[in-house]
């Protein structure tokens, strides 16, 4: 089991326990995010779902990006709560970046940009992972489970 299985089916038994919903907008991962949701434990209780927005038109249309380079904060943070609007979901997560190997938006390959979104609040990362673009990948999907346990862990009864 890798780390990102963990990390799901730990998020699965929070998001069951607390009756807390999840959906994703995904660029640079290209729906791997989703589907490391969708094979936990009970999703289809839990996952409403995501959006692939590889285009920067299609965030723009679907999840209401600004006019702005689709590689950076303000990007995430917009995908995560559009997509949470979207899906009718108590978090939002996004992941924007560059897998590599060329630079894209002025940022170079392995700079992410990622956002989790509630009610409360929206949480927005960067980081900048070393490797090939697999590599890349999977160090995103990882840190994007990562903060979606936090926004669960710290979330007190806000079911949707």
């Amino acid at each position: 089991m890798t780390q990102a299985d963990v990390r799901a089916t730990e998020l699965a038994e929070l998001a069951l326990d607390r009756d807390l919903t999840i959906a994703v907008a995904e660029s640079l991962t290209c729906g791997r995010l989703a589907s490391s949701l969708g094979a936990a434990p009970d999703s289809a209780t839990w996952f409403r779902g995501g959006v692939v927005a590889y285009r920067p038109e299609i965030k723009r249309k679907v999840l209401d990006v600004p006019d702005v380079p689709v590689v950076s904060e303000t990007a995430a943070r917009a995908m995560a709560t559009g997509v949470r609007a979207l899906m009718d979901a108590f978090a939002g997560v996004a992941v924007t970046g560059v897998g590599g190997p060329d630079p894209q938006d002025g940022e170079p390959a392995g700079s992410v940009w990622f956002a989790v979104a509630t009610a409360d609040e929206v949480r927005a990362e960067h980081r900048r992972f070393d490797g090939g673009p697999d590599r890349v990948l999977d160090q995103t999907i990882e840190h994007a489970l990562a903060m979606l346990l936090d926004a669960v862990k710290s979330a007190h009864g806000h079911g949707l």
